[in-house]
């Protein structure tokens, strides 16, 4: 056994967040608000894990005072949330600004000025209202990427002044892969081209977002939070690194090439073609999304990707999907997270801080989402009621170790964020694997408990310190 400690820099992040809908609930909302998640909810409850979603959440929307307070007893930094364009209109089309949503917000921003607390916001996190899904295909639609753009003015010109890092989407990548991809989530529509359009419209979301923001002269900087996932072949044969090389084309550099670089990778067009799969799209479009990249990128990653060479053909009357070139691939041995079925790999942070450093200009970012989500938490109460969240304190401890030894290698890392603040709801799982510092009581009104981790995290915070100890010994 050995043991290192890593200096935290003063100004790096140690921050954590969390999304709108995901914690708000549904207080206040006016008919005709909902969101996709809302409607997915609404749609289909009985695939959220015993019926809860975001009908009540974490009560955010009534409670942010008391969760400001626990963010900063917590030491963070910086908090991530999002404004739900669902709510913060009235009226899609004309951009009329819900007055009571906004005052919400007016007063979170200030509290968390008053506790020296940084917000990070994201424009949009999975909250598409879902009148523009049901009008207009949602994303599929350039309507859609004018009416975001409007929605976009109208949170700018509110609140340029309490908030000067915003981020376009957050995973923007995920709701069509899961609808019109995968078609494992509502409204369960496979359409490979309609997948490919939604990427395309919110590239050049991002980059009219973008141009807007520079042209009004604002303060503060532009980015995105995406979710790469960090791949890797079975094996060093040829077959096996391309497969990997496919996956990432389709699912990382489909978002990171356009809004770091300015343009899509050459191949994906010819791809794109080869398989019919039909996206509308002009040089216009290309040229607004190379003159207006990003300023900056929050990366979400949680576990390695592993993938192989398909072993089998393609039938030929199933529609392309971008799996025609390669198959899941399950390490054996590999450390696991069993409550999420996810592998544990804090290398993964190092590995992407390397690529971002050496392909993609060292452009600034910062971890966005890292976190253990553990089913059953419960089970490590002590007799103070505390949870013992020993594991996610080691999980934690070990993901930013790999942020702080990229840094010294030269990334252009900013900060460690962790997935959730609190406990709160996500997509399909609802509470049933918990990822906060903070647990979410749903016994007893919701109310909020410090885990054990929450102290650890405001010892970081103060100390600027990581010791950690590896189990490096030949046994």
């Amino acid at each position: 056994m050995s043991t290192k400690t890593l200096t935290i820099p003063p100004s790096f992040i140690l921050g954590a967040a969390a999304s709108a809908w995901q914690t708000e609930g549904w207080s206040g909302k006016k008919e005709g608000q909902d969101s996709w998640p809302d409607l997915w909810y609404k749609n289909d409850r009985q695939v959220w894990h015993e019926g809860y979603g975001p009908a009540v959440a974490t009560d955010f929307y009534h409670r942010f005072r008391e969760d400001v307070q626990l963010m900063k007893q917590a030491g963070l930094t910086h908090y991530r949330t999002s404004i739900n364009w669902s709510r913060f209109l009235t009226d899609y089309e004309n951009g009329i600004v819900d007055e009571e949503y906004a005052a919400y917000y007016d007063q979170l921003f200030d509290e968390m000025a008053r506790n020296r607390i940084v917000p990070m916001i994201c424009l949009e996190h999975y909250e598409l209202p879902g009148y523009l899904l049901e009008t207009y295909g949602g994303w599929a639609s350039k309507k859609v990427v004018e009416l975001y753009l409007l929605y976009v003015e109208k949170v700018f010109e509110r609140f340029h002044q309490k908030v000067t890092r915003w981020f376009t989407f957050n995973e923007p990548i995920v709701v069509q892969t899961r609808v019109y991809l995968d078609a494992l989530r509502w409204p369960y529509e496979q359409n490979t081209s309609t997948w490919m359009q939604w990427n395309h419209h919110k590239n050049l979301a991002t980059a009219k977002v973008v141009k807007l923001f520079r042209e009004k002269g604002y303060a503060g900087t532009v980015g995105c939070i995406l979710n790469p996932e960090v791949t890797y072949p079975r094996s060093r044969a040829p077959h096996d690194v391309h497969a990997a090389a496919m996956y990432d084309l389709f699912y990382n550099r489909v978002f990171l090439d356009p809004m770091v670089k300015g343009a899509y990778p050459p191949e994906l067009f010819t791809l794109l073609e080869k398989h019919q799969v039909n996206w509308d799209y002009t040089d216009d479009e290309l040229t607004i999304i190379r003159e207006n990249t990003v300023d900056e990128l929050g990366i979400n990653l949680y576990y390695p990707h592993r993938v192989k060479a398909p072993s089998r053909a393609w039938h030929p009357d199933t529609p392309f999907h971008p799996a025609y070139y390669y198959e899941p691939f399950e390490l054996p041995g590999r450390r696991m997270n069993k409550s999420r079925g996810w592998e544990i790999g804090p290398f993964i942070i190092y590995d992407m801080a390397m690529r971002i450093k050496n392909e993609y200009g060292n452009i600034p970012w910062f971890v966005a989402e890292s976190g253990m989500g553990v089913e059953n938490e419960g089970q490590f109460r002590n007799p103070d009621g505390v949870i013992e969240d020993d594991y996610r304190i080691a999980f934690i401890g070990e993901h930013l170790y790999q942020t702080l030894r990229a840094r010294e290698d030269g990334a252009n890392c900013h900060g460690y964020m962790l997935w959730a603040f609190t406990d709160n709801v996500s997509p399909m799982n609802a509470f049933k694997n918990r990822y906060g510092l903070v647990e979410i009581d749903l016994q007893h009104n919701r109310d909020r408990r410090a885990k054990k981790s929450l102290s650890w995290y405001r010892r970081l915070s103060d100390e600027r310190q990581l010791t950690i100890s590896f189990d490096d010994q030949w046994k």
